[in-house]
């Protein structure tokens, strides 16, 4: 009986995260307010029905008590989230809070079934970055008065590397975690943000030739030490978004060019610089004459994602624990297999959705620095979900990136959330003056029209 409840759920789900990816895409195309509203009660809906399912298959085959308290810790704090978010903020962006919860929610359920200790870790730790992040928009406003501290953010995020660099702990291969009083933590996740309102705030000022030097060596000490914490996949993120940053801000593609022609040459050096990314490349290139060393990862990944076919084998039902650190940045992987390709292409689209809404905030806002944070958050966010996956199918080679709210790590998910809420707090800082925009004119046209009576 629980194999059939099984086999049926995972089509169900697949059918769940199908009209949500529908309706994500959808919605964005109402201006009917009340349509817009029935839409984001329905996909509610379905995140609400998709997290059940989960958890009773989990709960049904594990008879585990506490898969079920944690499912009810999760509902209540979904809940909230979705009250206090639109209560607080009466004009946020919908879309990006139900996809934010929805990506949460997928992440609890693998998380779930791969390992019940970390999956109540990331969910204790997502909570209180949930709490957190709810300040950010309000704080938003008020950043205009810091948009010329871009040195001091710089100076801060260089700091921080620096302190990793020379204090922090190796964890495979990379040396980029700190280790507090038996915690750990990864810096860079949160340089990345103060990287972003560095670099916006530093080119909203000017973008003559000698400033742009300027503000090249900053971003290249940066990548530099990242590169030399072998955290590869962090220095070429920050790398893209300081490259599509100064393209929009100077409209120059001789710059554009001649960054990623020093990239094609950094990577290179790279290459021969560094034992741990000859291993990956050869792992990539020929995963299958390596399988029992260096291309053991990549192709139980491919092994998880071929087996799970469209369709999935169920929750439970595959091998995802052979993927070694398949709950962080393989989990991908898992979702493959046991959720089934329909239910990973539909994730892909939902993540291309957050992109798209991201980009279009960053294209409606006025002023430079605003709309310079939210295009480097944009290609930050587009950019990990780029590496993630496509080192997971072996698109790329393998660069030890999260999946952003979906993979396992404290660092990982609370950046993101921070991510998600200031996109949150440009959105309502761009509806809030459009509406006082309206409001003025409303008022102009009443004063006009009684002047002429």
């Amino acid at each position: 009986m629980v194999n059939l409840i099984v086999e049926l759920s995972k089509y169900l789900n697949i059918v769940l995260i199908a009209m949500y990816t529908y309706l994500a895409f959808r919605v964005l195309g109402y201006t009917d307010k009340k349509r817009q509203e029935r839409t984001y009660v329905k996909m509610k809906a379905i995140l609400f029905t998709f997290h059940f399912i989960c958890y009773l298959i989990l709960f049904i085959s594990t008879k585990n008590l506490k898969i079920a308290f944690l499912y009810g810790m999760q509902l209540l704090a979904i809940i909230l989230v979705f009250t206090l978010y639109q209560w607080v903020y009466i004009n946020l962006s919908k879309p990006i809070l139900h996809n934010m919860l929805f990506l949460l929610t997928i992440g609890y359920v693998m998380l779930t079934r791969l390992s019940y200790d970390k999956a109540v870790k990331q969910f204790v730790i997502a909570s209180v970055s949930l709490i957190i992040c709810l300040v950010i928009p309000l704080l938003i406003d008020k950043l205009k008065a810091l948009s010329h501290l871009g040195w001091l953010y710089g100076g801060s995020g260089i700091v921080l590397l620096a302190t990793v660099l020379f204090l922090g702990v190796e964890n495979y291969g990379a040396t980029n975690w700190i280790k507090i009083a038996g915690f750990t933590f990864q810096p860079s996740e949160f340089v990345k943000i103060l990287f972003v309102f560095s670099i916006a705030s530093l080119l909203a000022k000017k973008t003559n030739f000698k400033h742009i030097v300027y503000i090249t060596i900053l971003a290249a000490i940066h990548v530099l030490i990242l590169v030399l914490e072998k955290d590869l996949g962090g220095a070429l993120i920050f790398f893209v978004t300081y490259l599509i940053m100064l393209f929009v801000a100077t409209s120059q593609p001789l710059y554009l060019f001649s960054g990623l022609a020093a990239g094609s040459v950094a990577s290179f050096f790279a290459y021969k610089l560094f034992s741990h990314v000859r291993v990956r490349v050869a792992a990539w290139r020929d995963p299958w004459s390596l399988i029992d060393r260096e291309g053991y990862q990549v192709s139980q990944s491919l092994f998880a994602i071929g087996t799970g076919g469209w369709f999935g084998m169920g929750l439970l039902k595959g091998l995802p624990t052979s993927i070694p650190v398949v709950d962080s940045d393989f989990i991908f992987s898992a979702i493959s297999e046991e959720m089934g390709g329909f239910f990973a292409f539909c994730l892909i689209l939902i993540l291309i959705s957050c992109f798209l809404m991201f980009i279009n905030i960053a294209m409606k806002l006025k002023d430079t620095f605003y709309k310079l944070i939210a295009l480097g958050i944009s290609v930050m966010y587009a950019f990990q979900v780029f590496l993630s996956i496509g080192g997971v199918i072996k698109f790329i080679p393998s660069t030890g990136v999260t999946l952003p709210l979906i993979s396992y790590g404290g660092s990982s998910i609370l950046s993101s959330l921070i991510m998600f809420s200031v996109i949150q707090g440009l959105y309502v800082l761009s509806q809030d003056r459009n509406d006082a925009i309206e409001k003025r004119k409303r008022k102009s046209k009443k004063q006009t029209e009684n002047a002429t009576q």
